[in-house]
């Protein structure tokens, strides 16, 4: 396509946008297809694209969206596949309760919901919010029950903790595919994200503490719906194994970065070499699978068939997350072909001074308002960000952007959310009371997160 017109890359870019939140919001069209076509939507209407000589540019947007769908599938199908029979194997095996008992003997009644916010805060690293929130809400019941006043206080501690590594910290899709996106170190994201996160979650814990303290929200009337499980037959596990799924798989990545950050090129020692080995997310996440597998059949004592069987359903369930998030990619990839970057080197050479991470959290929160999914947010925003920063020479480390993006798609979570539906209806609140706890909750940690992102980027740029 000859396409001369100077502002033609942000207009295709916003055309690209408003494509993916009118099929998924108007069109009720699934996540998947809505981010494919408008992949090809985009790469229709770019001037120009690679390897396309001899060839038609339309066959050749269909056929590079496919490319881009395959290239990020590759990189992190696997592990997600892997996140979501971890977690399903700890709920299973009553690890994930194990944790949550421990934090809570640890905080004590008095700080019941702190020990709930830093249960959903360790369990969202490698299971999705909808997981965590199934797994913790009949904790809130029951002790909702014991103290009813504090019922809401409860469900929204859990909210914040979850919310906050479900944003921030890989192997979770949204920030897995934002650092493969930006082309981050994992392990420095992991880290990163756990520190930027606590502050937010203290914030939260405040903000919810406040909106409780303003409704009178009794506990419902509710079975345990997030109960998936019996009691295991040997009953729950130690804490000293539950929580090794977890933190094992977290340890080899930051190890495997560290040793590169520090032995980058010196000799292919052994040792070397395999602690890169172990720390590579795929190989890091199968170790912590096969952990939570084995404390599975330990505790259910159940052989190889059964474990075999458990894992059918989160594979089902991994499946649709892994076409959602690489189409996400491949939407991210066509927008880098578009030509904005090079649209915004231009106005930055005009003397236009842009704040990318402001523009980072605008975007993101942009597109969750619209379209609901935080996750589906943060991989559009990571793809659209990498296109404008590419080439840029950014006072601060890009993990900022990360950051950034993480914390805009935790805005204003509303009705076209999935998320709100969970807590609306498992909770037992009304619509309204919804918006006025959990909605305004997130949008705090939102707020919070994007000062706190502007102030770490201004005090440890880390270039």
């Amino acid at each position: 396509m000859d396409i001369t017109y100077p502002h033609w890359p942000i207009l295709v870019l916003l055309i690209g946008i408003v494509t993916v939140v009118v099929l998924i919001t108007v069109v009720k069209m699934h996540a998947f297809l809505s981010l494919m076509l408008a992949s090809i939507v985009v790469g229709a209407l770019s001037s120009s694209l690679p390897g396309e000589e001899g060839s038609y540019h339309l066959v050749q947007a269909v056929e590079l969206s496919m490319t881009e769908f395959g290239i990020i599938a590759g990189k992190i199908a696997f592990v997600i596949a892997l996140a979501s029979i971890l977690g399903v194997a700890l709920t299973l095996s009553g690890a994930a309760e194990r944790i949550v008992i421990r934090f809570m003997n640890l905080f004590g009644e008095r700080f019941a919901p702190a020990a709930l916010l830093l249960s959903g805060f360790v369990l969202s690293i490698p299971v999705f919010f909808d997981t965590v929130f199934f797994l913790l809400i009949p904790i809130a019941y029951s002790m909702g029950k014991r103290m009813p006043s504090k019922y809401m206080f409860f469900v929204l501690a859990v909210c914040v903790g979850a919310a906050i590594t479900h944003h921030l910290v890989p192997p979770t899709p949204g920030p897995l595919i934002m650092a493969e996106t930006l082309e981050l170190n994992l392990g420095m994201v992991i880290i990163v994200g756990l520190i930027a996160g606590l502050i937010p979650a203290a914030a939260g814990y405040l903000v919810a503490k406040r909106v409780a303290s303003t409704m009178d929200v009794r506990p419902p009337d509710l079975t345990a719906e997030g109960q998936s499980s019996d009691m295991p037959k040997k009953g729950l596990p130690p804490f000293s194994i539950a929580i090794l799924p977890i933190i094992v798989p977290l340890l080899l990545i930051i190890l495997a970065s560290a040793n590169q950050y520090f032995f980058a090129g010196s000799s292919d020692s052994g040792l070397t070499s395999l602690i890169q080995f172990i720390g590579n997310k795929n190989v890091a996440m199968l170790i912590g699978t096969l952990l939570a597998l084995w404390i599975l059949a330990r505790q259910q004592e159940w052989g190889l068939i059964e474990v075999g069987k458990s894992m059918e359903k989160p594979l089902e369930i991994a499946g649709i997350i892994i076409l959602i998030t690489s189409a996400g990619g491949a939407f991210g990839g066509m927008i880098r072909y578009c030509g904005i970057s090079e649209w915004i080197q231009g106005i930055v050479d005009a003397g236009f001074q842009m704040n990318y991470i402001l523009l980072a959290w605008l975007v993101a929160a942009l597109m969750k308002i619209a379209q609901g999914s935080g996750t589906v947010s943060m991989i559009t925003s990571a793809g659209i960000l990498y296109a404008l920063i590419n080439g840029v020479e950014l006072p601060y480390h890009p993990v900022y952007i990360l950051l950034s993006i993480g914390f805009g798609a935790m805005f204003i979570s509303w009705m076209n959310d999935s998320g709100f539906w969970v807590v609306c209806k498992l909770s037992g609140f009304t619509e309204k009371q919804t918006l006025k706890s959990w909605t305004v909750t997130l949008a705090s940690i939102g707020v919070v997160g994007l000062i706190l992102t502007f102030l770490l980027a201004t005090v440890f740029p880390m270039i």
